[in-house]
């Protein structure tokens, strides 16, 4: 019942990184039956090919059955006849079962990338309980991975069936063939019923993977509070995140307050704006806004500049403009150079009168 319940609160389609996750841990969408479906493509391979690996196998074969009287088994014999014959064999078995591997191989790797997860290998005590394994063997599921191994045995078994009942009188008769022609007779049924092998179990693959793929992605699906979860550990807890925030704003505001006494003029909005400019002729090439606030923090850059000596000019629609207009460090907008000019002008001829 809650895990029914858990499962309905999941309705988000999994993230990224849950993917990724469950792939770290070898959890990912993978069907048996394609690495099987691409094993037999490749014994299909060998068959259509196999004139110079079934030579090579049967020439020793031959030569044992045709002159069974020229190998001595006494004396060492039996063992000398079985190595020379393994040695024969050796390569063309190497060959067909390599290609085999390496079909079943691709039939792994093309379903997910390649990976190493070594969760899958780290011992874990849950799977020696008796009451789980009792579970995994007659639970739900071990009876749907029954119902399906039965009905792809029917299935290959039935297709096979076709396939080789045309040729049940030739088999009868294979008795009176020499080795050649019973060779060839096996090679041509074999070819048969691969293919109709590969087009059975071609269709149980593609829809086993079509169902693994669907069943991964509903096993992988995130309720909200997952997806809350995964937010807070990814861009981290909201309340540090302000946190930090709020330091980062004070080390501004430090900064700020510092560089006011370097200031040429404060243009401020007596109850709520200030902006501080430098400029210096020989320097600067525009007015650069060292710092501005908004009523406490603009309050606080009136204090420092007069502490510091630093002239304090009201103009409230200039205030308002330089504060939405211009950042820190930054240099003014060309649009309000002629009023800051007149400010700074000012400013200057005022200092210059006083001296």
């Amino acid at each position: 019942m809650a895990e029914d319940q858990d499962n309905s609160q999941k309705t988000e389609e999994p993230t990224q990184k849950r993917l990724e996750d469950a792939r770290r841990k070898g959890d990912v969408a993978k069907s048996i039956d394609v690495p099987v479906w691409f094993a037999l493509l490749g014994a299909a391979a060998i068959v259509a090919g196999a004139e110079p690996a079934a030579r090579a196998i049967a020439d020793p074969l031959a030569r044992i059955l045709d002159h069974p009287h020229a190998f001595h088994l006494s004396n060492g014999g039996a063992q000398l006849m079985l190595s020379n014959l393994l040695q024969a064999l050796l390569v063309p078995l190497l060959v067909i079962f390599g290609a085999l591997c390496v079909s079943a191989l691709i039939g792994h790797v093309i379903q997910h990338r390649p990976l190493w997860a070594f969760e899958k290998v780290k011992p874990d005590l849950s799977k020696l309980s008796p009451v789980k394994g009792l579970g995994r063997m007659f639970g739900a599921q071990a009876w749907v991975n029954l119902l399906k191994a039965v009905l792809k045995m029917a299935a290959v078994s039935a297709a096979m069936v076709y396939t080789v009942w045309p040729a049940r009188n030739q088999l009868a008769e294979s008795g009176a063939l020499d080795i050649v022609q019973v060779l060839a007779l096996l090679q041509s049924l074999a070819g048969r019923l691969l293919i109709a092998a590969l087009v059975v179990v071609g269709l149980i693959a593609g829809l086993d993977y079509v169902w693994q793929r669907h069943s991964f992605m509903q096993r992988m699906r995130m309720s909200r509070r997952d997806l809350r979860d995964e937010t807070k550990q990814s861009e981290g807890d909201p309340q540090i995140r302000a946190r930090l925030r709020q330091l980062r704003q004070e080390r501004s505001r430090k900064r700020m307050l510092a560089a006011v006494p370097k200031a040429t003029v404060i243009v401020t909005n007596p109850t709520h704006y200030s902006v501080a400019l430098k400029y210096l002729p020989d320097e600067d090439a525009a007015p650069i806004c060292l710092a501005k606030g908004v009523d406490a923090l603009a309050l606080r850059i009136r204090e420092a500049g007069k502490a510091a000596g630093v002239p304090i000019v009201e103009n409230v629609p200039l205030a308002r403009a330089l504060f939405a207009a211009v950042e820190v460090d930054e240099t003014i907008p060309r649009e309000h150079f002629e009023a800051v000019a007149k400010v700074i002008g000012f400013v200057m001829n005022t200092a210059k009168g006083r001296r």
